[in-house]
C-alpha cells in the first residue's frame, strides 16, 4: 500500500515522512543506529557543523518496480563517495554496509511513502553526517552525528524530458585544490548567489568553469556535464574539483557497455563546444536535463534544439531509468533489493 498522494503532480520538496534513521560517533567508535519519529536534530550550539561546516551529505532514490517490490540504486557508491567526503574534512567515515543497511531500514520502515510503479516519482533519501558537540576552536568536532530522512518526491521532468538553456557564470564554484571533489555544503552555499542571478535572466542555472583557466567546463549547477559528439563519442570533463556523480558513471558505463559509444572522461572546453550534436546535465534528482544552448559572453550555442530531445540523450534516459525500475536487466552489483 502507498500513501495517497497525487504522486504524478508531486513537486520535489521536503515532506516529512514516519520514520528517519540516526547513530551517533563519540569516544571512537559508532552507536548500534536506530530508527526514530523525531525529525528535529538536538545539538550543541558550539557544533561544527554551525560554524565551520564540517558536513557532507548523500542523495539517492527507492524506485517501485512493477512486481511491487523496491529497488536502490548503487547505494555502495553513496557510501564510498561519502567515506571521501568524510575524509577530506576530518570526519570519522561511516562503514559501507553501515550506510547500505541504514538506506534499507529507512526504506522498509516508510514503505508506504515508496510512489506505486508508473508514477514517475520516487522516494529520495538524504544521508548526512555532522560535527556536533561543544566545540568553539577551529578544529574537528569531538562527536558526530550519521542520519538519514527520506521523502517522496515526483519526477523531475513535468510532461516529459525538455530541453534547458544554462549560462556560463563569471564565479567559481569550488577552488583548484578545494573541496570541489566532496559532497559538501559549502559548495551548495557558494552556488545559490550564481544560480539566482542565472535564473534571473531565465536560465536553469549556471555552468562552472574549471577554477584555474576559466576555459574548461567543470560543472552545470549542481550536475555533472556530458556531451555527444558528432562522431557518436559520450564525452564528460575529468578535474579534480568536480564531484564524482554516480549518475555520471553510470552513464559512462552505459554509453560504452550498452550503445557501443565510445566513453571519454577528459577536457571539455568552453570554446569547443561545436564538437557536440547533443548535451546534457545528470544527477540524481534529475537523472538528465537534456541542454538546449549554453549561454557563454554575448555567443548563445544550440545543441541538438532547444524544444526537442536528442536521440542518443533519450536512449541514455531510457536505459538509466529502466534498471532503476527494474524494468531492463542492470549490471552486477548496481541494484540492492530492500526486503
Amino acid at each position: 500500500m502507498s500513501k495517497n498522494i497525487d504522486w504524478k503532480n508531486l513537486g520535489f520538496g521536503y515532506i516529512k515522512t514516519d520514520y528517519r534513521y540516526i547513530a551517533y560517533w563519540k569516544d571512537g567508535q559508532w552507536s548500534k543506529g536506530e530508527l526514530t519519529q523525531d525529525n528535529v536534530l538536538h545539538i550543541s550550539e558550539g557544533s561544527t557543523a554551525l560554524h565551520y561546516g564540517q558536513q557532507c551529505f548523500e542523495g539517492l532514490k527507492a524506485y517501485r518496480c512493477q512486481d511491487g517490490s523496491i529497488n536502490l540504486f548503487r547505494p555502495d557508491q553513496n557510501a564510498k563517495r561519502m567515506q571521501t567526503s568524510a575524509r577530506r574534512l576530518l570526519m570519522p567515515e561511516v562503514p559501507v554496509e553501515m550506510f547500505v543497511d541504514a538506506c534499507k531500514q529507512v526504506v522498509k520502515a516508510n514503505e508506504e511513502w515508496v510512489a506505486p510503479y508508473g508514477t514517475g516519482a520516487t522516494l529520495y533519501l538524504r544521508p548526512f553526517l555532522i560535527g556536533v558537540g561543544d566545540n568553539v576552536g577551529v578544529s574537528p568536532a569531538p562527536e558526530y552525528i550519521f542520519s538519514i530522512f527520506c521523502c517522496p518526491v515526483g519526477a523531475y521532468f513535468k510532461g516529459g524530458m525538455k530541453p534547458t538553456n544554462f549560462i556560463v557564470s563569471e564565479y567559481d564554484r569550488a577552488a583548484p585544490q578545494g573541496t570541489g571533489a566532496a559532497k559538501v555544503g559549502g559548495n551548495y552555499a557558494a552556488s545559490l548567489y550564481p544560480g539566482k542571478k542565472a535564473k534571473e535572466h531565465n536560465f536553469g542555472d549556471c555552468i562552472y568553469l574549471d577554477p584555474a583557466t576559466h576555459t574548461k567546463i567543470e560543472e552545470v549547477g549542481s550536475a555533472n556535464f556530458f556531451g555527444i559528439t558528432k562522431d557518436n563519442k559520450f564525452v564528460t570533463p575529468l578535474s579534480p574539483s568536480i564531484l564524482p556523480s554516480i549518475t555520471k558513471y553510470s552513464l559512462l558505463y552505459l554509453a560504452q557497455n550498452r550503445l557501443g559509444m565510445e566513453a571519454v572522461e577528459g577536457d571539455v572546453y568552453i570554446n569547443e563546444l561545436d564538437q557536440f550534436k547533443e548535451a546534457g546535465a545528470c544527477g540524481t534528482a534529475a537523472v538528465i536535463t537534456p541542454i538546449g544552448g549554453i549561454q557563454y559572453g554575448d555567443d548563445f550555442h544550440i545543441f541538438y534544439s532547444e524544444t526537442e530531445v536528442g536521440e542518443i540523450t533519450q536512449r541514455l534516459y531510457n536505459e538509466l531509468v529502466g534498471i532503476q525500475f527494474g524494468d531492463i536487466e542492470a549490471p552486477e552489483g548496481w541494484i540492492v533489493k530492500v526486503e
